[in-house]
C-alpha cells in the first residue's frame, strides 16, 4: 500500500507543498459530496473542472454511481475518463474519432449470474434495516447493488449503513459505504482497480505515474484511492469517517463537497501559475 500521511492526522490542504501539487498530471475525484454540494454540482465545482481541464490536468471521476450516469459524464463533461460502479467499469469518449470507449471487469455471463445473488441480499438487507431503500439509480447499474440510507431514505446514520454492509459481507459479497449509499457487488475489485486498468488502456501504467497523480474524496470507499497517490485530498466532510479508515487523507479542505473541490483545484492550479478557479468563474 502507496502510504504518504500520517494515519489519523490529515494536515490542512494549505500546508501541501506548491511542487508537489506543481507536479500533478491527473486530478481523480469521487463524485457526491465531494464535487458536490448538498446534492447537487454547484457552479464553483463544474468551473474547477473545466479550469483543470484548459490547464492540461486530466480530470477522472471515480464513483460509486451506475454505467448510466458515467456515459453522461464521459460524453459531457470536461473530463478524461470516468471510472463507474466502485471500480467495475470505465467509459472514456474518444472526442476525435466521435467513439465511447468502456472496460468492464467481469465477463457479461458472470455478471448476469451475480445479480440474482446480489438482490437476494439486499432484500435482506431492506428487512433487516427499516428505512433503508433500493437506490433510485439502481435501474442504470450493471454490477452492483446499492442500497440507499441518506439520499432519498433515512438518513439513517453510518451505524444503519455498516449493519446494511455487513449483511452483503456475511453473504459473500463485497460492501463499501459512501456518504449515502451501501454499494454491494460479487468480484475483486474496488476503485482503484478500477483506475488502474483506465491508466493501463488510455495512459500510461499507473504505478509509474502516482507521484502526479491527486485524488479527492469524501468517505470509506475512498480509502483505496487515498492510500494509492502522492497527493491525496479529502474534502472537509471527510472528517466523520477518518476514525474508520486505515488510509485516510494526507490534506483536508477548509470548504466542504464541490466547495472543497474547487479549494483544491485552486490551489493546483496556482501552484502551476495558471489562472486560479475564482479567476476563471469570474
Amino acid at each position: 500500500m502507496y502510504m504518504t500521511q500520517d494515519r489519523a492526522m490529515p494536515r490542512p490542504l494549505a500546508t501541501a507543498p506548491a511542487e508537489q501539487l506543481a507536479r500533478l498530471r491527473w486530478v481523480l475525484t469521487d463524485i457526491d459530496d465531494t464535487l458536490t454540494l448538498d446534492g447537487r454540482l454547484p457552479a464553483a465545482a463544474y468551473a474547477a473542472l473545466q479550469a483543470l481541464d484548459e490547464a492540461g490536468i486530466a480530470v477522472i471521476p471515480v464513483t460509486g454511481r451506475p454505467a448510466g450516469w458515467c456515459d453522461a459524464i464521459a460524453r459531457h463533461w470536461p473530463v478524461a475518463g470516468v471510472v463507474g460502479e466502485n471500480g467495475a467499469l470505465w467509459y472514456a469518449l474518444d472526442r476525435r474519432a466521435r467513439r465511447m470507449l468502456r472496460w468492464q471487469a467481469q465477463p457479461e455471463a458472470e455478471r448476469l449470474a451475480n445479480r440474482a445473488r446480489l438482490m437476494a441480499l439486499a432484500e435482506a438487507a431492506l428487512e433487516a434495516v427499516p428505512g433503508s431503500a433500493i437506490a433510485a439509480d439502481q435501474p442504470f447499474r450493471l454490477f452492483d447493488v446499492a442500497v440507499d440510507f441518506c439520499e432519498d431514505a433515512g438518513p439513517l446514520g453510518l451505524e444503519a449503513a455498516e449493519r446494511i454492509a455487513a449483511i452483503f459481507r456475511e453473504g459473500g459479497a463485497e460492501a463499501k459505504v459512501s456518504s449515502i449509499h451501501v454499494n454491494a457487488w460479487i468480484g475483486g475489485w474496488d476503485k482503484r482497480a478500477g483506475i488502474e486498468a483506465l491508466f493501463a488502456a488510455r495512459f500510461q501504467p499507473f504505478a509509474g505515474v502516482r507521484e502526479a497523480v491527486a485524488f479527492a474524496g469524501d468517505s470509506a470507499n475512498d480509502a483505496p484511492l487515498f492510500g494509492a497517490v502522492a497527493c491525496s485530498v479529502g474534502v472537509a466532510n471527510v472528517a466523520p469517517f477518518l476514525a474508520g479508515m486505515a488510509t485516510p487523507p494526507a490534506y483536508i479542505t477548509r470548504a466542504e463537497g464541490g466547495a472543497g473541490f474547487a479549494e483544491f483545484a485552486d490551489a493546483l492550479l496556482k501552484a502551476r501559475g495558471a489562472v486560479s478557479v475564482e479567476e476563471n468563474a469570474a
